[in-house]
């Protein structure tokens, strides 16, 4: 008996030894390990984006909010043994396919998304269905309050919270904030929830943006470029107002546009910026380069006469024509009346470098410098390349490539004296009210004197006033601008017969420029001419803009409603003056050849 007792001790002994040292190689010496393993099943650690900054209108307007909503997510182990069940439940309230739902449940992790940033409603929903497993997590997701409005250029966010386009991606560093993590725990039912007081950081949001940009104005321009696209059945078209005393982004409208809440509805066209991204033969409305290197020179003036060839001339072995017949003419005229032949002797004269300097003083052949994405710089041959006959047609607009945004800010920088500046649209950055304004960068540099601008202005406003730009006439003020008609150049194929590009660029009031406005649309069906598509549209949003904006009439203009119809500053001088040297037609055409050399 004795034995049995100390065999029975001993063993006692021994499985008390073998249980404490398992025990402490469990819990002592494995410790680290274990916890380890505990925490990875136990712990699902969740990023969560921080709400990204309010994107303002000029007065203080949202234009791209933040908004919490919930996301729903599945702790694949608490859904019942019946996926298939709890998928075909949340296929139809979700809009997704059973069959994708289910296999995201059927995984061996602890946490998968089963739908992200859901409609208040949708969430309800799925609440009322109380399926074990399925759980909401709070998150931020991005909504834009007037939709359709400006959608290009505020761009839009991914499911991520990532910025992909317009100022959305271009200012994603500012705007996004820093996020923050969430751990989600898991008790012994293998229920999954966020506990209080775990600790973890709260997300930073984001800082603001203050945009220059003028959400009636632009809703001004949207109407009436919707309303012209689809009256002509064009391709797309574009509206673009600044500010020409700095270049400041009034509006930038693009047609066809999408809505940025549900941007993944419509086709990648539609996300298109075609205001800085396409590029285009502006035709007639670059003739105001040509004109103001040839007033720059001091070797043309507005009523020096140029003989137009009745309505062609031939250079080499190439005949190209105007669109009218025309005779004698006052370069006033030529510009009024857009005379491609009076336009090249112009530019005969004034030799091929000071075409080109101005070409590129003005910021054509190089990106605006706009803060958005995707900005083309246009094409700009270097002067070494050109010849005779190339050089007659960048006179008028033809074998130079520009964007609408380019050719906007050039008719800018004649309007406030010359001076090139980079058009904008943040004005200030800041959170809570505290925003600071950004520091804008010097001019680009000076293309004109003030002199110059000042007699092409008067120049141009003879465009609208006796010339092919009547149609862009606003009563009681007095408007200065360009029309442009441009074939289409169809890549690999060169110029279409039928395919024209329409626009029109001009300021208002002309003396006192407080808008800049260009319009353009991409193959116009029926009237294509610039004239008579593109005028009108610039009349229509113009007239609205400066009452909006309580700009007063011109004074004169009020008086004598008769003014609006002469040209302005020169009266009937230019045309008596073209009557008067018509017996001197073969010299004035000899004085224009010659000095072409």
């Amino acid at each position: 008996m004795k034995a049995r007792i100390v065999l029975f001790a001993v063993l006692v002994v021994a499985w008390s030894g073998g249980v404490g040292a398992r025990l402490y190689d469990l819990q002592v010496r494995r410790h680290p390990e274990f916890a380890r393993k505990a925490a990875s099943q136990q712990q699902r650690v969740v990023e969560i984006a921080a709400p990204r900054g309010a994107i303002y209108d000029a007065r203080g307007r949202e234009l791209a909010v933040s908004v919490e909503v919930e996301s729903l997510y599945a702790s694949p182990g608490a859904v019942p043994i019946d996926r298939e069940r709890t998928a075909a439940a949340l296929a139809p309230v979700l809009h997704q396919s059973a069959a994708e739902i289910a296999k995201r449940l059927d995984s061996d992790r602890e946490f998968v998304w089963v739908a992200r940033k859901l409609d208040p409603e949708v969430s309800r929903r799925v609440r009322e269905l109380a399926l074990p497993g399925i759980y909401f997590l709070t998150e931020s997701r991005r909504y834009y309050p007037m939709r359709e409005l400006a959608a290009q250029t505020l761009g839009y966010v991914g499911m991520d919270g990532e910025g992909l386009g317009g100022l959305e991606a271009r200012y994603e560093s500012v705007v996004r904030g820093k996020s923050a993590q969430r751990v989600l725990l898991r008790d012994a039912l293998r229920e999954s929830v966020a506990l209080p007081e775990h600790p973890f950081d709260e997300p930073v949001p984001g800082q603001d943006l203050h945009l220059t940009l003028d959400a009636s104005l632009q809703y001004m321009a949207e109407k009436e470029l919707r309303l012209a696209v689809e009256t002509s059945r064009a391709q797309s078209g574009v509206v673009i107002v600044l500010d020409p005393r700095d270049s400041a982004v009034l509006t930038l409208a693009s047609y066809p546009t999408f809505d940025p809440n549900a941007f993944s509805r419509y086709p990648p066209s539609a996300w298109k910026n075609h205001a800085i991204s396409d590029v285009f033969e502006p035709g007639s409305s670059f003739k105001m380069v040509t004109a103001a290197a040839a007033f720059e020179s001091l070797k043309v003036s507005p009523d020096d006469p140029f003989f137009c060839e009745n309505g062609r001339i031939v250079l080499g072995k190439t005949r190209i024509n105007d669109h009218k017949s025309f005779g004698l003419l006052t370069f006033r005229e030529v510009i009024a009346k857009s005379s491609n032949v009076g336009v090249i002797k112009a530019a005969l004269i004034i030799g091929d470098q000071p075409l080109h300097s101005m070409i590129t003083g003005f910021g054509f052949g190089r990106r605006s410098g706009i803060d958005l994405p995707g900005e083309s710089p246009g094409i700009v041959h270097p002067v070494s390349s050109w010849s005779r006959i190339a050089k007659a047609y960048i006179s008028f607009g033809q074998g130079i490539s520009v964007t609408p945004l380019q050719l906007a800010n050039a008719f800018a920088a004649l309007a406030n004296g010359g001076v090139v500046h980079q058009p904008y649209l943040v004005r200030a950055i800041g959170r809570d009210g505290a925003a600071e304004e950004t520091q804008r960068p010097d001019p680009m540099g000076r293309a004109i004197t003030p002199q110059t601008a000042v007699t092409l202005e008067r120049v141009l406003e003879t465009v609208v006033t006796d010339g092919t730009g009547r149609r862009a006439a606003v009563p009681g003020y007095r408007v200065a601008g360009k029309t442009g008609t441009a074939e289409k150049v169809i890549p690999g194929v060169g110029y279409s017969p039928t395919a024209r590009m329409a626009n029109f660029v001009g300021m208002v009031p002309a003396r006192r420029p407080r808008l800049v406005c260009l319009v353009l649309l991409d193959e116009p069906r029926g009237a294509t001419h610039g004239g008579d598509v593109a005028a009108p549209v610039f009349a229509a949003v113009m007239k609205q803009a400066l009452l909006y904006l309580g700009v007063p009439p011109d004074p004169e203009l009020l008086e004598d409603p008769e003014l609006d119809r002469r040209a302005p500053g020169s009266t009937s001088r230019g045309s008596r003056m073209a009557r008067t040297r018509a017996s001197d037609e073969p010299r004035s055409a000899a004085i224009v050849e010659r000095g072409a050399g």
